[in-house]
């Protein structure tokens, strides 16, 4: 593909995530309103469900990427599990489903993007490669299903999943290219245009959102980066490591809340506000500026250690425990899993 035609590409598909947004809202207007409650982090009834507009707009764009053979087949599939993710999302911004279908779903759509990777059964990790067997497999599918209930978790104030999304797909686009090594199935242009994808939703959930994402879009964005991230680990593109380090402010956010509410003996699996960004969203009284802190560490922080996984991999430790320590401190100090506020 030519650089004009990846650049036009990626240009269509953030106008076209946004004009799908705008069409989205007008009927989530009338149809999914999303009403303040003790629980939540707005105060004026919004639409939500604009995740839709991304799913569409992507799913759209790695169809035809597929049919004019610019992505493999495989990675065709492999994304491809995120569509039924999406369906009980939507169906779940209706009206609520159980748990254990949601679970279910997830579930198998992992095992179905695992199959498609041909089983995950050994990990590289500080220069070494690991042997796991059908652990490897198992473990995989857990993190995917993590991943997904991970983004829902962290979507609770304006502006927040689309800056991550777009922060983390661009930084993993960016560490790709970086590299001598070529680029395998057209996973570099599947991450742009999910970031850009992101980018037309994100015009309308800035602060202050005029739209909500809803579970359609989170739940989809988080299969989507947790396959997209296998699928490089797999072929030795990009190590996951440097993917855990991305991800770094949603995985210990997420992780130190639900940790801390468990062993404080909450009831964890409940609805609540009480993870570090919302603590932050309260203290500083701006939703605008915890998503601006969230797009400055992921920039200044988190890319530059994952850089530094990438170039010297025999230190990926080092670098991982640079990236989570001081996040996790973080979270901690902003009162991460504790009622309150």
């Amino acid at each position: 593909m030519s650089l004009f035609l990846f650049g036009l590409l990626i240009v269509s598909v953030l106008l076209v995530s946004g004009v799908l947004t705008g069409a989205v809202r007008a009927y989530a207007a009338r149809r999914l309103l999303d009403l303040p409650n003790a629980r939540s982090s707005h105060h004026v009834p919004t639409p939500r469900g604009g995740g839709l507009a991304v799913v569409l707009s992507f799913m759209f764009v790695a169809t035809s990427l597929h049919e004019l053979e610019w992505i493999t087949f495989e990675l065709f599939m492999l994304v491809l599990g995120a569509v039924p993710i999406a369906a009980i999302g939507f169906w779940d911004d209706h009206g609520h489903i159980p748990a254990g279908w949601r679970l279910m779903v997830q579930m198998a759509s992992a095992g179905w993007a695992i199959y498609w990777l041909n089983g995950l059964e050994s990990i590289r990790f500080g220069g070494e490669i690991y042997e796991l067997g059908w652990f490897g497999s198992v473990f995989s599918v857990f993190l995917v299903v993590w991943l997904i209930n991970l983004f829902n978790f962290m979507d609770g104030i304006d502006g927040i999943a689309g800056t991550e999304v777009v922060s983390v797909a661009m930084s993993s686009y960016w560490l790709l290219v970086s590299q001598s090594q070529p680029i395998q199935g057209g996973v570099d242009v599947l991450l742009l245009t999910l970031a850009a994808a992101a980018g037309g939703f994100l015009c309308w959930n800035w602060p202050p959102a005029k739209i909500f994402m809803g579970d359609v879009g989170s739940a989809f964005l988080g299969f989507v980066l947790a396959a997209l991230a296998l699928s490089t680990a797999y072929t030795g593109m990009l190590s996951l490591t440097a993917w855990l380090i991305l991800f770094g402010v949603f995985f210990v956010d997420a992780t130190v809340t639900l940790l801390r509410r468990m062993f404080s003996g909450q009831r964890w699996y409940e609805a609540h506000r009480s993870h570090a960004y919302q603590h932050a969203a309260r203290r500083w009284a701006s939703h605008k500026r915890v998503s601006l802190s969230v797009l400055a560490i992921n920039a200044c922080w988190l890319l530059p250690l994952a850089f530094a996984a990438v170039r010297w991999p025999h230190w990926e430790p080092v670098f991982l425990a640079c990236a989570y320590t001081p996040l996790t401190a973080l979270a901690l100090w902003l009162d991460a899993g504790k009622q309150g506020g």
